[in-house]
């Protein structure tokens, strides 16, 4: 089973407003483990001025660093290749694909015959497994951030300073193995194919953000746990195929 974890960086909040994407990062899963297979871009967001102000505390690209970087247009059909017909794992999904979506649109007025090529036009909701959601339901009124996760499962992100769309989708993969129902002893080592099977051993040998202290128990507790089975429960389709 293949899915794509991604995650992006903009200049803003509002793609209808005129904000761009400056940064797409995006890993390839192999049954729920990371191959080393990455797609990853910085792209010039042709910016008039300099950028705001909070995005840069965000993410800290600054327009002069961009300057030389791709434009969305020219990038487009190598991350549709990469995605291809795999689930699309997201935090946020309506942010992200937001902005995807509204820079392929873009391209309908700017660039049709890029467009045109395109083997579709926009990603369909049908086709993302937003973590976000997942966990809204699992831990009702609870902070459901991406660094309140990593707290939660004992993710250690102290490593990627700020944010970056590479970096935050790495992380991501373990949160959602977490909310898939955590890693089992093994699992790293799944079958998966003997191509990958040393590709993945070795990812998660070199990984950084390796767990400060082993998993002895669970950390989800009756409640949450309930929680989990009932939500399974109610889906109309297996939720991860």
């Amino acid at each position: 089973m293949r899915e794509v974890v991604l995650d992006t960086e903009t200049t803003g909040l509002s793609p209808d407003k005129g904000d761009r994407i400056v940064e797409i990062g995006a890993i390839e899963l192999v049954n729920h483990i990371p191959t080393g297979n990455t797609f990853h871009c910085y792209l010039n967001p042709l910016l008039e001025g300099e950028m705001p102000i909070e995005s840069f505390k965000v993410h800290g690209l600054s327009v002069d660093f961009l300057s030389d970087k791709p434009l969305f247009s020219e990038i487009i059909a190598n991350l549709i290749t990469f995605i291809g017909d795999s689930k699309l794992i997201i935090h946020n999904a309506k942010f992200d694909i937001g902005f995807i979506n509204y820079e392929i649109q873009r391209l309908g007025n700017s660039n049709f015959d890029i467009y045109d090529k395109l083997p579709y036009k926009e990603i369909q909701s049908e086709n993302i497994i937003d973590t976000l959601d997942i966990a809204k339901k699992l831990y009702p009124g609870k902070s459901v951030s991406l660094d309140s996760l990593c707290i939660k499962f004992g993710i250690d992100n102290k490593r990627k300073g700020k944010h970056g769309a590479l970096i935050d989708s790495e992380i991501l993969s373990e949160v959602y193995l977490e909310l898939a129902g955590g890693k089992q002893p093994g699992f790293e080592f799944s079958q998966v194919g003997s191509e990958t099977y040393e590709r993945n051993k070795k990812t998660i040998e070199n990984r950084n953000f390796i767990r400060k202290h082993p998993i002895v128990e669970s950390r989800v507790s009756h409640k949450e746990m309930e929680l989990h089975m009932e939500f399974i429960s109610k889906m109309k389709k297996n939720f991860w195929y």
